[in-house]
């Protein structure tokens, strides 16, 4: 499963942003969040051939210096075709046909996405606050009415306990954050392997 949130900082050059439906078209398509991707970590304008070189190694699982011609060529035919277009009708990069170099504007450049990566065993992020919270009222509760084991502790154990529990959630939470931010880490965040 993989859930998106993006923020933009922002405007366009044409005055708006990105709405939200904006945002869900661009990035509900794999190919075009691996050229964000690409983009985001490049300094300087990427090629196309070197762009579907990237996304056909992403998609193989291969080191991108082992894609050959023949396997980038559909890549390559269909972000010229179809993703490249709809991200510059977007605003979110700039084509130069004549030298097929694409340029991130400053649209895409405002664009902070969000990726988050779940697998079949694990829960979103909200989900875990929510089972925080609810451990640690369930946690008060056993407190306040004296339940059996829970004597000898105060409401202030509790409030320490939950300060420090949410602290560490949250500092974890913005690490992990960090590395699954489209353009932060050498692959897209949905490729990363759970350790």
């Amino acid at each position: 499963m993989v859930s998106t949130t993006a923020a933009t900082n922002g405007s366009s050059e044409n005055g708006g942003e990105l709405s939200e439906d904006d945002v869900f078209e661009v990035l509900s398509n794999r190919r075009r969040r691996f050229v964000i991707h690409a983009l985001k970590r490049a300094e300087e304008p990427v090629e196309v051939s070197e762009l579907s070189r990237y996304v056909t190694a992403w998609e193989r699982d291969v080191d991108p210096e082992m894609v050959r011609y023949q396997e980038r060529r559909n890549v390559y035919s269909t972000l010229q075709r179809t993703h490249l277009p709809k991200l510059e009708e977007k605003n979110v990069v700039t084509v130069d046909s004549e030298t097929n170099l694409v340029e991130p504007t400053p649209e895409l450049a405002n664009l902070d996405i969000y990726v988050e990566v779940l697998d079949s065993k694990e829960i979103p992020w909200s989900l875990y606050y929510v089972g925080l919270a609810g451990l640690a009222v369930s946690l008060l509760l056993a407190v306040a009415t004296d339940t059996p084991g829970f004597v000898g502790l105060e409401p202030l154990d509790v409030g320490a306990f939950t300060a420090t529990a949410f602290g560490i959630s949250s500092l974890a939470h913005h690490a992990i954050g960090r590395r699954m931010r489209l353009g932060n880490t050498e692959k897209p965040p949905e490729l990363r392997t759970h350790e």
